[in-house]
């Protein structure tokens, strides 16, 4: 770019070049000069203008300064007015949540009492010695200030807290019943039927009558023998008239037995799962063929396996009659 000065009195021509890029720095130096100055001007002028009073000037300036804060409060309004809302959303599905919660909870078999400890007090409204009873939804004021707001948030965390804390409860009772189902005999020992039943029958070896305490269980030798529930092989051994038998403990005194095995599988202490194979179907001790006696003892006393199979659905019905009434006969 070319500049000519030219002076009046002398008649004098003088030319000035300027490149491109020192023209872009002249530019940008006028450019910062007058954005410094306006500034300046502005924190010189109109500030102290606003502050003195300033008969013309201040009045523009109250102006210019309350359209800012207009804008600015109209900014924040807006943004409450969106938190509360979201509030509003978060107190309503809290409340579903709550009334989920009471309804797992009696699902489970958990009572008002083991929630007492997660009650936790309200402090008294200002101005009363008692807290009156207070509730219902949270419904978001009109213009609700950050106060209201922080306070409407605190509360939804202290909630959310004793939900956890609900939720955490119900799965722990949730989590002790199946671990109790799993400690019940309820899985059938041997795929089969059932031969003879609990209750008096005709004894085979002396012909008279005698109790038989278990459910036999008819199959071929070698037929796997498997754990009705999880527990600890508390024994492993020959017995006489059991011949190779397993017990195992199911704790609270719940103990089953496997007798007349070929073939033992575990030993004493042995963790076991339910549906695990044990033993073997055998014909050893006092018996006529191969099949598997099965027993439950509950504190030592024999009880009716069919009913801890029926019940779960592991026996067919049509078994359990039959072994009812081949023991009916019997007596």
């Amino acid at each position: 770019m070319q500049i000519i000065v030219t002076h009046g009195r002398y008649a004098r021509t003088r030319a000035l070049d300027l490149p491109a890029w020192k023209l872009t720095i002249v530019l940008t130096f006028l450019v910062a000069l007058l954005l410094a100055l306006s500034g300046a001007i502005y924190h010189f002028v109109f500030l102290k203008a606003a502050r003195e009073g300033w008969p013309v000037v201040s009045q523009v300036v109250k102006l210019v300064v309350r359209d800012e804060i207009a804008q600015r409060d109209r900014f924040m309004r807006e943004n409450l007015d969106a938190m509360a809302s979201k509030v509003g959303e978060m107190q309503a599905k809290l409340m579903k949540l709550e009334s989920m919660g009471e309804r797992v909870s009696g699902l489970a078999g958990l009572k008002p009492e083991d929630f007492r400890g997660l009650d936790r007090p309200s402090p008294a409204p200002s101005g009363s010695a008692l807290g009156d009873g207070r509730g219902g939804p949270y419904l978001p004021v009109e213009s609700p200030s950050m106060v209201q707001l922080n306070q409407a948030i605190a509360a939804l965390d202290e909630g959310a807290d004793r939900r956890s804390d609900v939720f955490t409860l119900v799965e722990s009772r949730l989590l002790e019943t199946r671990l109790r189902a799993l400690m019940v005999p309820s899985s059938a020992p041997v795929d089969g039927p059932v031969g003879s039943g609990f209750g008096f029958r005709t004894d085979p070896f002396t012909g008279r009558g005698a109790l038989h305490t278990g459910l036999d269980f008819p199959a071929d030798t070698g037929t796997p023998i498997l754990a009705a529930a999880g527990g600890v092989v508390l024994s492993a051994e020959t017995h006489p008239a059991y011949g190779r038998t397993v017990e195992l403990d199911h704790g609270n005194g719940l103990v089953t037995r496997y007798a007349h095995a070929a073939k033992l599988l575990v030993a004493p202490g042995d963790l076991i799962r339910r549906g695990q194979k044990i033993a073997e179907v055998g014909s050893t001790g006092r018996s006529t063929g191969p099949h598997l006696h099965f027993e439950v003892l509950v504190d030592g006393a024999p009880q009716d396996p069919a009913k801890f199979l029926a019940q779960a659905g592991r026996l067919p019905a049509n078994s359990v009659a039959r072994a009812t009434t081949h023991a009916a006969q019997a007596r």
